[in-house]
């Protein structure tokens, strides 16, 4: 088991690198149907899917929590050298994951228009708004499949399987756009189809996989759904899917705010930051979901001098990657926010002076999303959602509203960098605090 050996920085490294392409290439499919719906269609259209998203996102995080949860508790179990009761679990997970997402979809169609017409939209940010999302509601189940296989494939053991689903499915996602965006018009509706076609690529081909004799350390197998096993997981996963819901909820009040201070303009530039942020925080993401299966087998086996030095390694690693993205955002907020909205002088300004104040987030989210998935990785699921429900209900909604009344709409680009700050200090508190439990 590859879980077993001891992990330098090289070969720890050399084990998330594919988790962390695979996150990057997931995080793409939004990013690649702004590009195109900006440059193909216009700025109306642009912000009615920055828009809408938020919306959307809601009813796919789901599919983080399962699997967050899942590849703790399924990592656990291999370490406790229980391989046939780690499948039955896996089996269960991914059968109740995919008709969870059906039941996602469909309330997602009842309440898409209520939705958007609370947060403010009207006339032709509506209209957009409704027919990109009711599209797009459709691959709600695929897309929660996708998602929680990210940990699955690492789980397994297969990160490298995983990065070429994950690779395949964004790579289509960029050609389908591209035929049907930009070389057919069919505007939001190709845009959302495009989206659609590669998530379904991306949740068939690990179900194919598992399903057949395979080489990993799971597969498919009968068994009745577990629910003591499923309640856990998500109990454990759910301060993934909060920090993935504080995206969306955050969201939704950043559109009522940016609507408020700055009209559609504000919408499309923040659906650039937003983009620029998928991707980097991506890269954290992506190595959490490969360390923290490792995390959770040495503490199922009690390695506590391996737990050690997983957790200082990961900090330093963390720690390094943070600044180098904010260098990056810095240096290259200009020519990004050009790619996306140079056809608009005062809407280039405005996504260039919003993009250099919020960059700052970059040194503290990875430390915020690293400490709240160690704990869940420990099957600590309070403590990590502690952590991911006070980043969105204790410091950045307040300083969404509180901060535009000071500083205009300087406060809406500030108010991620201070919740960002504040969750990974109390991360901080809390590794402190839990030190003698775990000993790590």
């Amino acid at each position: 088991m590859i879980f077993a050996e001891h992990f330098t920085y090289k070969k720890l490294l050399r084990y998330a690198i594919s988790p962390i392409i695979m996150m990057i290439f997931t995080s793409i499919y939004s990013v690649i149907d702004g590009l195109f719906v900006s440059n193909f269609v216009g700025k109306e259209a642009f912000a009615a899917v920055n828009f809408i998203l938020p919306y959307l996102m809601l009813f796919s995080s789901v599919g983080f929590m399962f699997g967050t949860g899942g590849s703790a508790l399924i990592a656990k179990t291999l370490g406790e050298k229980r391989a046939q009761k780690a499948n039955e679990i896996f089996s269960s997970l991914v059968l109740v994951s995919a008709l969870t997402g059906a039941v996602f979809a469909f309330i997602g169609f009842l309440l898409l228009r209520p939705v958007a017409v609370w947060q403010g939209a009207s006339g032709e940010l509506l209209e957009n708004s409704l027919l990109y999302g009711k599209i797009y509601l459709f691959g709600i189940p695929a897309c929660v499949i996708q998602f929680e296989f990210q940990n699955l494939f690492a789980t397994a053991g297969k990160t490298k399987l995983g990065l070429f689903s994950t690779v395949t499915s964004g790579v289509s996602n960029i050609l389908l756009d591209a035929l049907f965006v930009g070389g057919f018009s069919w505007g939001l509706v190709g845009a959302a189809a495009a989206t659609i076609l590669s998530e379904l690529i991306g949740a068939l081909f690990p179900l194919f996989y598992f399903c057949r004799p395979n080489s990993s350390s799971l597969r498919f197998v009968k068994c009745r759904p577990d629910t003591k096993a499923i309640l856990k997981i998500c109990a454990n996963g759910s301060s993934e899917m909060i920090s993935n819901l504080s995206i969306a909820v955050v969201s939704l009040l950043y559109n009522v705010q940016l609507l408020r201070y700055a009209g559609d303009n504000g919408i499309a530039a923040y659906g650039v930051l937003m983009y620029i942020n998928f991707l980097f925080t991506a890269i954290f993401w992506g190595y959490v979901v490969g360390v923290s299966p490792i995390v959770s087998y040495h503490y199922g086996s009690e390695n506590k001098k391996e737990l050690h030095s997983l957790l200082c390694k990961s900090l330093v690693i963390i720690c390094v990657g943070s600044v180098l993205m904010f260098t990056i955002s810095e240096l290259c907020s200009a020519p990004i926010s050009r790619i996306f909205v140079g056809y608009d002088a005062a809407l280039l300004d405005m996504t260039r002076h919003g993009f250099f104040l919020f960059s700052f987030c970059f040194l503290f989210a990875g430390l915020a999303i690293f400490f709240s998935a160690f704990f869940t990785a420990l099957n600590n699921g309070l403590v990590s959602a502690l952590l991911s429900s006070s980043r969105v209900f204790l410091f950045q909604v307040p300083a969404i509203l509180i901060l535009p009344s000071f500083f205009k709409l300087d406060g809406i680009w500030l108010s991620l960098v201070c919740a960002e700050l504040l969750t990974a200090l109390l991360g901080a508190v809390m590794l402190l605090a839990k030190r003698k439990k775990y000993r790590y």
